[in-house]
């Protein structure tokens, strides 16, 4: 019998209101039943946030220091239960273990780290032109926060939201995408076992639609943190901008990796392989668009495409496995609808391409890590996030045309360059239109202590992770006392 998982509120795992239930399958093995999740409706929603509204003026009160004692409690719960944790995210999102692993310590990092900010959130004395009057700065929270999370960083993204949100002295209503909720709801588990005070934090799970929505309509909302598609968080943008609320959004990418023709070939393959293929190129950092120069190509293709055919494509929990299945069978078809309407706009496939099938892989999401060349920057597989292992590559005469065919996107989230030249590189770091850029690593692979965020349709509002997170959590008070 599956597993149950009960809502978070005002300290206590409740059942939704309606007591509908959804089941979350694992996308390896469909026949599997990761857990049963609340179904949950808008009046639920609205009960969390009068929860957090509730708790928040005493919470504000906390020290910031004592506040992030809780962080450092529910990391140390969180590393306890490592292996667990990681088993969880691969049966319910699809990635491999080492992958899970790797991100189950992320969050823990990003527990630890903003449980310091605490102790570190600095305001500033600043001279003032008169006499006797001692000035300085403030930081306040601001209240009730919404959080609305993704699938494809399920323990991550929520720990990179949540930890500054709690720390800085607001309160958090959480909803975590219905494809993979079990992380996040780990997360919200080992803060309530440290003992976070009732209404500070609360977990909601259902439709993304249905929250979203009640989220921003519930009057005691200071702001939303939203991570998804562009076209819900335009929506989600439009309704909030006519409140005033704070709002911040990461959405898509279709990330570029320019190889210059004095690039080490064999760094270039792995660094392109890692960029397009790992997490099933379920990241919106992943690399989806390679700019090649001219007298490299071919050399780098052969080996680009050996490469690629070498990966190993299965269920996430066994070892060997390079790449898991898509999430969900939406995710799969539209991975396939991407890879057909390529064919048909002229790109040649060179490498996969096709659905696996065929014993266990019937039971999962399963497509081959797929490339195709002969793309022109017009096509919408050059113009258009795909979110899966389809890689498309085009060719340059020169850094110039690179540099052009690289900026001919309307997203700027991660842009990355392989090249041996200093200045080739100081010119792409100037002139790229992305918010993270990156030189000789993959587009893929951002840190916890580092500001997150893109430019363009890729992002809006403050950034992400690192000290400025604080900025979009809290507010600036200016004081001015005459003595």
């Amino acid at each position: 019998m599956p597993e149950t998982f009960k809502n978070y509120v005002a300290g206590q795992w409740i059942d939704c209101r309606s007591r509908k239930t959804f089941d979350h399958v694992n996308p390896a093995n469909n026949g599997e039943i990761v857990g049963r999740f609340q179904a949950s409706g808008a009046e639920d929603v609205h009960a969390a946030c009068d929860a957090a509204e509730r708790a928040w003026p005493q919470w504000a009160q906390v020290p910031a220091p004592k506040r992030g004692e809780y962080l450092f409690k529910a990391a140390d719960l969180l590393e306890q239960r490592l292996a667990k944790l990681a088993e969880d995210m691969t049966r319910e999102e699809g990635k491999t273990l080492p992958e899970s692993k790797a991100e189950v310590k992320r969050a823990i990092s990003i527990f630890r780290y903003y449980a310091g900010e605490g102790a570190r959130m600095f305001s500033y004395q600043i001279p003032s032109e008169r006499e006797s009057v001692f000035a300085y700065t403030l930081r306040k929270p601001l209240g009730v926060f919404g959080l609305v999370t993704p699938w494809n960083f399920p323990s991550a993204i929520p720990a990179w939201q949540l930890a500054p949100a709690l720390v800085a002295g607001d309160t958090v209503v959480l909803k975590p995408a219905s494809q993979a909720p079990l992380s996040a709801w780990r997360l919200v588990e080992a803060l309530h076992e440290a003992g976070i005070p009732a209404g500070v934090l609360n977990l909601v799970t259902g439709s993304g639609t249905t929250a979203g929505n009640a989220l921003a309509d519930h009057p005691a909302v200071r702001g939303i943190s939203f991570t998804g598609s562009n076209t819900v968080g335009n929506k989600l943008y439009d309704k909030l901008a006519a409140k005033r609320l704070r709002i911040q959004l990461e959405m898509g990418g279709k990330n570029p990796t320019i190889v210059l023709k004095d690039a080490d070939i064999d760094n270039a393959v792995e660094i392109l392989v890692n960029g397009a293929f790992f997490s099933t190129g379920q990241k919106c950092t992943s690399c989806s668009r390679a700019i090649i120069e001219q007298p490299i190509y071919d050399k780098l293709m052969e080996k680009l495409i050996a490469r690629t055919r070498k990966l190993r494509v299965g269920n996430g929990m066994e070892a060997g496995v390079d790449v898991g299945p898509a999430v969900s069978e939406h995710q799969l078809e539209t991975d396939l609808k991407y890879i057909e309407l390529a064919r048909k706009e002229g790109a040649e496939l060179v490498c996969g391409g096709r659905r696996i099938t065929g014993g266990q892989y019937d039971k999962g999401y399963f497509v081959e890590p797929t490339i195709f060349t002969g793309v022109k920057p017009e096509m919408r597989i050059a113009q258009e996030e795909v979110f899966g292992p389809v890689l498309a590559v085009l060719v340059a005469d020169s850094f110039a045309e690179a540099m052009q065919v690289a900026n001919k996107a309307k997203f700027g989230l991660s842009a990355s360059i392989v090249t041996r030249d200093l200045s080739r590189a100081h010119e792409f770091i100037n002139t790229i239109e992305a918010g993270l850029i990156v030189v000789n690593l993959p587009t893929a692979g951002v840190e916890y202590q580092l500001p997150f965020g893109g430019t363009k349709a890729s992002s809006f509002g403050q950034r992400e992770q690192g000290p400025t997170a604080l900025d979009f959590y809290t507010e600036t008070r200016t004081v001015y006392m005459r003595y």
